[in-house]
């Protein structure tokens, strides 16, 4: 075999361990469901497309200071579940994900197909989150206070509540269940302090 050619396979196979290290993704969107306001916890639908040619896995972060459970992935594109596990940030390291926080826990998901080269796959990842720091009652108001990185966003406050103050501009609709949603566009380069206040109706 040629000089040329070893070297262009070995550019390639460089060029694929590279995208396998680096994990990309584009078009995210959060839908959080605050639930009963003593439980502080709020069930969140994270909509995410996967970017990075070649990649078998997708790891979602679940963040510090939250304790999650429910946990379930589907690819859009059937509407199959996936299978996943919880892993350590060591172990997403190890399973090739470079820039895993070695102390943040992460979903490691397994893709149906590898993403294609200049392709994508739609993921919806789903759990719910219990924090008394993000989701609390403050007198008869409930209080969401959370630092929102992804660009798209919507909060849902639990039935019979209303909306009494939101830090940002949002639009802001009744569900066909009647429920109250807060939809909302980050367009700062950092994450948002979003602040959502609500009452129950009287």
């Amino acid at each position: 075999m040629r000089r040329s050619v070893l070297i262009a396979l070995f550019h390639a196979w460089a060029a694929t361990r590279a995208g396998a290290e680096t994990q990309t993704e584009a078009d995210e969107y959060t839908r959080y469901e605050l639930l009963a306001p003593d439980t502080a916890q709020f069930h969140i639908l994270y909509e995410v497309t996967a970017t990075t040619p070649g990649a078998t896995a997708f790891f979602n972060p679940i963040r510090k200071g939250s304790t999650a459970s429910g946990e379930a992935v589907y690819d859009r594109l059937t509407g199959q579940p996936l299978r996943f596990e919880v892993v350590t940030g060591i172990q997403a390291r190890a399973a090739g994900y470079a820039e895993a926080d070695a102390d943040t826990p992460y979903i490691e998901v397994q893709l149906a197909r590898p993403v294609p080269a200049q392709g994508e796959t739609r993921l919806l990842i789903e759990k719910t989150y219990k924090d008394e720091k993000s989701y609390f009652r403050d007198g008869d108001q409930i209080v969401f206070s959370r630092s929102l990185s992804i660009k798209r966003n919507a909060v849902v406050l639990p039935p019979g509540y209303e909306l009494t103050a939101c830090n940002v501009p949002a639009q802001v609709r009744r569900e066909a269940d009647g429920r109250i949603a807060i939809s909302f566009m980050n367009p700062l380069p950092a994450e948002a302090p979003l602040v959502v206040k609500g009452r129950r109706l009287r």
